[in-house]
């Protein structure tokens, strides 16, 4: 996409982008729900609306300044509320509330794939609109799986902390969750160290190519 103007990639980022995000935030909520906590319900965060889940920094600011640099793009919204007591077995139920966002992220990659496919098959008949479903589909396939898999690190607060804290033998994951709020300090240094890209690189690079050899892309 490096032969597009900053206005044409902010058109082809921002849905994809929004979507991610919002998305990601909402199948927590609506998991937390199923498995008895209503608060994300009750607070009006189980809603599409990306104005409900809006975080100024990590949904406009930090994607608008790596898409004008071109760095590594991910980006966050307001976490939406789980009350891990209302849970059914707060321990367990936690894996779920956790992975919904991750695996509603590579539900979407797929279906940005699916896009690109559908762009490539309406090809010359309308070429502005395969041109866009091509090149959004590229970035909705790349924001959804750096999000996923940069999500998936074994870090508290990040949903991999959830995973492995549900996961772990209570006492473990007791002393475990004390370490939380070392969690986004540290993921800040990774970030600063410019390690960021080299752990997420190679997985997010496999998941791409193997989608995107699914659709035959």
């Amino acid at each position: 996409m490096g032969d597009l103007t900053l206005i044409e990639r902010i058109a082809v980022w921002a849905l994809p982008v929004i979507f991610a995000i919002t998305v990601h935030e909402v199948a927590h909520g609506w998991v937390a729900s199923k498995l008895g906590d209503n608060t994300a319900k009750r607070l009006g965060r189980l809603t599409l609306n990306p104005i409900s889940h809006i975080d100024v920094v990590g949904t406009i600011i930090v994607p608008g300044v790596l898409l004008i640099l071109g760095g590594f793009m991910f980006g966050w919204a307001k976490p939406v509320p789980v009350n891990w007591n209302n849970l059914k077995n707060p321990k367990h139920d936690m894996v779920y509330v956790a992975i919904a966002g991750p695996l509603a992220n590579f539900l979407m990659a797929i279906t940005w794939a699916a896009l690109i496919k559908l762009g490539y098959f309406i090809g010359g008949g309308n070429e502005a609109l395969a041109t866009g479903l091509i090149y959004m589909g590229h970035a909705g396939v790349i924001i959804n799986i750096v999000l996923m898999v940069l999500n998936l690190l074994p870090l508290l607060p990040l949903d991999g902390g959830r995973v492995l804290a549900g996961l772990l033998p209570q006492r473990m994951s007791l002393q475990f969750s004390k370490l939380e709020r070392l969690g986004f300090p540290l993921l800040i240094v990774i970030i600063a160290t410019g390690w960021l890209s080299k752990i997420l690189g190679p997985p997010v690079n496999f998941l791409q190519t193997g989608i995107f050899k699914v659709f035959g892309i």
